[in-house]
C-alpha cells in the first residue's frame, strides 16, 4: 500500500460532533499508510468530536471548514458513519454541495455505515448499488438506489466510483477497496 496514493489529497467530511471514531481513524490511517494526505473537513473550524457508538471518544482538529474547501483540490471523498454524524451533515448545504461537486467531477468516494445519508440528501444514490448500516436500506431504496447486504460494495454507476461498507467489522475490506480505488483514480 505504501505510496499508492502519493500526492493525493483525500477529503474526510464529517459533522463537528458524532462521527464513529473507528470509522474515521482506520480509513484515515489507511490513506496515510498508502502515502496520501487526508484532510478533515467539518462545518465549523476547531475540532470534530468522535464517539465510540454513544460514548464520547477523542476530538480531532479540523483542517478546514467545508465552506472554505474547494472540491477541485481533492482526489477523493471519504464519509465516516456514526448515527449523529451524517444526520447532522446532511442538513448543511455546504456539505451537500461539496459531495455533489466531488461526484460531478467523477472523483471516487468511500462511505461507511450511516454515511450514505449525506448521499441520499445530495441526490447521489439513484441508479447506484450500495450497502450501509441496515437501518438505511429503506432510505436508500426510496432515493432510487439498490441496497445490498455485503461487506464492501463497489459501484461504478455514473462518472465516479462509490465504495460502501456496512459497519466497523467491514473496515479491513473497506479500506483495501477504498485505497485501491483512490489509487486507480489518481493514475487515470
Amino acid at each position: 500500500m505504501a505510496n499508492e496514493l502519493s500526492g493525493q489529497r483525500i477529503a474526510f467530511m464529517v459533522s463537528n460532533e458524532g462521527m464513529e471514531q473507528v470509522e474515521f481513524t482506520t480509513p484515515w490511517q489507511a490513506v496515510k499508510d498508502a502515502g496520501g494526505t487526508p484532510e478533515l473537513l467539518a462545518p465549523e473550524p476547531g475540532v470534530a468530536q468522535a464517539f465510540n457508538h454513544l460514548d464520547k471518544a477523542d476530538a480531532f482538529p479540523v483542517d478546514r471548514a467545508i465552506a472554505d474547501a474547494n472540491p477541485a483540490d481533492y482526489d477523493g471523498l471519504m464519509l465516516p458513519g456514526g448515527v449523529a454524524n451524517p444526520d447532522q451533515l446532511r442538513t448543511r448545504p455546504e456539505a451537500v454541495r461539496f459531495a455533489r461537486s466531488i461526484f460531478d467531477a467523477g472523483k471516487p468516494a468511500a462511505v461507511i455505515c450511516h454515511g450514505p445519508w449525506t448521499l441520499v440528501e445530495a441526490g447521489l444514490v439513484r441508479g447506484r448499488t450500495l450497502t450501509s448500516w441496515p437501518s438505511l436500506q429503506t432510505d436508500i431504496r426510496n432515493a432510487g438506489g439498490e441496497w445490498v447486504d455485503v461487506e464492501v460494495q463497489r459501484c461504478a454507476s455514473g462518472p465516479n466510483v462509490l465504495i460502501t461498507s456496512r459497519k466497523p467489522g467491514d473496515l479491513p475490506a473497506f479500506c483495501q477497496e477504498m485505497v485501491a480505488e483512490f489509487g486507480k483514480a489518481h493514475k487515470s
